[in-house]
C-alpha cells in the first residue's frame, strides 16, 4: 500500500508527540507499505508568527518571540538521539529563523505586512516542523527527508487561499516523491505551503494542511491518504454539543464534503476534491488510538440511517435583500452576488422567494455591515432595491446523509423532531443532491436542534 499521512498541530506539539507520529509512520513503513508523511507547523507556532509579523509591522522587539520559537523547536528535537542528526537539526532551525527574521525587518522596513509577506512568514512554521519530524525518522533507523510543498504544489498568486493548478502540481509531484519512495525513505511534506508560477510562497487556507495531503495523494497515486487527527474519526455530531455522539465507521465523498462546509472541524472543506479525481479512499484517525477511524470512499453500503451525522456553523448573520423593482428584472442575484464576491464575503446559504421580490443569504457575522456597504453601493438608488437588512446571532444546522436521497417524509420528521423543542426555524435550503437540508434558527437554539435531530435520528 502508498499511504499519505497527515498530521495536524497537535500530532507535533512537542517532543513526545513528534516521536510518537515518528514511530506511526514508521510502523506502517515496516509492514511494508510505501509512507508520505504530510505535517502542519507545532501548534501555536502560527499564530506566533502571525503575532511576530504584527510585532514587527509595529516597530516592536521581535528578538523575544524568536528566542521562543527557537526554545520551543530545540525542546521538540529531544528525542533525535545521534549527535551528528541533532547538530544538522538545530543548525537547519537556525537557518530558518535567521530568514524570518529577515522576513520580519522587511515588514518593518517596508511599513506594510501584505498578503504576500504574512504567507512567506507563516510558512515557516511548516518548514520547522517537517525538519524536526524527518529527522525523528532518520534517527530511528528509518531514511527520510524534508520536502518544502512549493517544489510540488503549484497555485495562482491570491495570497491566503490559493487555487491550486492540479496538473503542474500533480506532475512535480511525481517527479520529487516517487524516486524517494523508490530508495525506501519517508518524506515529510510542509502542508499548508505551496508557491505561485511566479515562484511566491503561497498558503493553502487555514487548515489546508489536510488539503495538502490530498493533492500529494493524488499526484502519487495513493492508496489511501490518512488524516491523522486527535479525534476517533468524523463523529455523528460534535461531542461537546451532544454526548451520546459517536464515531461513523463509513461515508460517502459527498456526505463528507457537505459536512465539511458546513462546519465539520475535522476536514478541510476542499480536502476530499483531489481524492475523488483519483478514486483514493480517504481515512480520518486518531494519531493517539489505533481506532479505524472513518473511512470515507466514494460511495457506501446503504444502512438504516436516513440521517448519518449533523453539523453546525455558529456566530453567523441572514441579510435581506428586498424590493418590488427585483421582480421580473434579470441580473438582480447576479449583481448582488457580484458585490459580496468583490468584497471577498463567502456566502453559505441563498434562499430565494418566488415572487423574486427578495433574496436572502446568510455570511460570517463578522462580514455583516461589510456586506451592507458592499450592497448599498451596488445599488445607490432604490428603484431596484427597497431594502437591506439583517439579523445576526443565527447558526445554520446541516444535516448530512445518502439516505435522504428518494426517502419519503425526512423533511416533515427532522422539522417536527425541531418544532418540538420551540424552536423556530429562520430559513431552509437543501441541496440538488438530496444529500444534505440546512436550515437556519438562533444562536441560543443550535445546540438544542442537534440534540432534538440526533435523538430523533441517530440514538
Amino acid at each position: 500500500m502508498r499511504i499519505v499521512m497527515k498530521y495536524g498541530g497537535t500530532s507535533v506539539g512537542n517532543a513526545e508527540r513528534f516521536l510518537n507520529t515518528a514511530n506511526i509512520a514508521i510502523d506502517n513503513y515496516r509492514k511494508g507499505n510505501e509512507v508520505v508523511v504530510v505535517v502542519s507547523a507545532m501548534s501555536g507556532v502560527t499564530d506566533m508568527l502571525l503575532g511576530a509579523a504584527d510585532k514587527s509591522l509595529k516597530g516592536e522587539d521581535i528578538a523575544p518571540m524568536i528566542n521562543e520559537l527557537r526554545s520551543k523547536h530545540f525542546d521538540a528535537c529531544q528525542h533525535i538521539k545521534k549527535e551528528e542528526l541533532w547538530k544538522a537539526t538545530k543548525e537547519g532551525i537556525d537557518t530558518l529563523l535567521v530568514d524570518l527574521e529577515k522576513s520580519l525587518i522587511g515588514v518593518h522596513y517596508l511599513g506594510e505586512l501584505s498578503a504576500r509577506s504574512k504567507d512567506r512568514i507563516v510558512s515557516f512554521g511548516e518548514r520547522l516542523s517537517s525538519l524536526i519530524l524527518s529527522k525523528t525518522i532518520e534517527s530511528l533507523g528509518v531514511p527520510s527527508d524534508k520536502v518544502d510543498a512549493f517544489y510540488l504544489i503549484v497555485t495562482d498568486n491570491n495570497f491566503g487561499e490559493a487555487a491550486v493548478l492540479f496538473e503542474e502540481s500533480y506532475k512535480k509531484t511525481s517527479e520529487v516523491l516517487n524516486p524517494m519512495l523508490k530508495k525506501g525513505m519517508i518524506p515529510v511534506v510542509t502542508g499548508f505551503i505551496a508557491k505561485s508560477k511566479e515562484g511566491d510562497i503561497t498558503t493553502l487556507g487555514r487548515g489546508g494542511s489536510d488539503y495538502t495531503a490530498s493533492i500529494i495523494g493524488a499526484g502519487i497515486n495513493a492508496s489511501e491518504i490518512w488524516i491523522m487527527t486527535d479525534v476517533d474519526g468524523i463523529m455523528t455530531t460534535n461531542p461537546n454539543i451532544c454526548s451520546n455522539a459517536y464515531t461513523i465507521p463509513e461515508m460517502s465523498y459527498l456526505e463528507a464534503m457537505e459536512l465539511a462546509y458546513f462546519g465539520a472541524k475535522v476536514l478541510h472543506p476542499r480536502t476530499i476534491e483531489p481524492a475523488i479525481s483519483k478514486n483514493i479512499p480517504v481515512r480520518v484517525k486518531n494519531s493517539m488510538s489505533d481506532s479505524p477511524g472513518t473511512l470515507i470512499l466514494k460511495d457506501t453500503v446503504t444502512n438504516h440511517k436516513v440521517i448519518k451525522a449533523i453539523s453546525i456553523i455558529e456566530n453567523a448573520a441572514i441579510v435581506y435583500v428586498s424590493g418590488a423593482g427585483m421582480i421580473g428584472v434579470p441580473g438582480v442575484a447576479a449583481k448582488v452576488f457580484k458585490a459580496l464576491g468583490d468584497n471577498n464575503i463567502n456566502v453559505y446559504m441563498i434562499s430565494q422567494g418566488s415572487s423574486e421580490a427578495n433574496i436572502s443569504f446568510v455570511i460570517s457575522e463578522k462580514d455583516t455591515e461589510k456586506s451592507e456597504t458592499a450592497l448599498r453601493k451596488a445599488f445607490p438608488n432604490k428603484d431596484l432595491v427597497r431594502d437591506i437588512s439583517h439579523i445576526k446571532g443565527v447558526s445554520i444546522i446541516s444535516a448530512v446523509g445518502k439516505g435522504m436521497k428518494g426517502a419519503v417524509g425526512t423533511a416533515a420528521r427532522l422539522f417536527t423532531a425541531v418544532s418540538k423543542e420551540k424552536i423556530n426555524i429562520l430559513m431552509i435550503s437543501q441541496g440538488s443532491s438530496e444529500v444534505s437540508i440546512s436550515f437556519v434558527v438562533s444562536k441560543e437554539d443550535g445546540h438544542k436542534a442537534i440534540k432534538a435531530i440526533h435523538k430523533e435520528y441517530l440514538e
